[in-house]
């Protein structure tokens, strides 16, 4: 049974044209299955993933390069290199477990850094909230926002929330 739904599941890739894993299953974001962690180097992440959204260089020479696929897409990705410009690892940030670390206090950049690019940003003048908002996949497929309230005078976090899409 399992052969049958990994066979099925590669015929649907090819039919539907989806890119697919070596497991036969559809990859969402194109470009990190082709990368390799202690191999690739920052030529290759930039082929397979195109130009960053920002970079952000760290004291030790270090890099690390953001790709939201926001605001319709549920993934960003956060790619590091060393100073070498090797890629040390990835990791998709808009995680359940990454958003418990989002605290009141912190900075716009301390979020972004954290998050990456929101998918959208509101103003609400009348409660001085400045709110960012990312689309993300809460457990494997269930659909949620995920939203950050700064004090717009301060500029930092006063708290977070997050809600259901509107379906309809």
């Amino acid at each position: 049974m399992k052969r049958f739904l990994a066979g099925l599941s590669g015929f649907l890739c090819s039919l539907l044209m989806f890119g697919c894993n070596q497991h036969g299953r559809p990859i969402e974001d194109f470009g990190i299955e082709k990368l390799t962690k202690g191999v690739s180097t920052e030529a290759d992440v930039r082929q397979a993933m195109g130009e960053p959204e920002m970079v952000w260089n760290e004291p030790s020479g270090a890099r690390t390069f953001e790709y939201p696929k926001g605001p319709e897409g549920h993934r960003t990705w956060m790619v590091e290199l060393d100073a070498g410009g090797i890629m040390r690892d990835y990791r998709q940030t808009l995680t359940d477990e990454n958003f418990a670390r989002v605290q009141a206090g912190m900075t716009r950049d301390d979020v972004r850094r954290l998050l990456g690019k929101p998918g959208s940003i509101a103003t609400f003048p009348l409660k001085n909230e400045e709110v960012w908002d990312w689309r993300y996949f809460s457990g494997s497929a269930t659909e949620r926002f995920f939203h950050v309230h700064f004090d717009r005078d301060s500029g930092k976090v006063v708290r977070m929330s997050s809600s259901d899409p509107v379906k309809g």
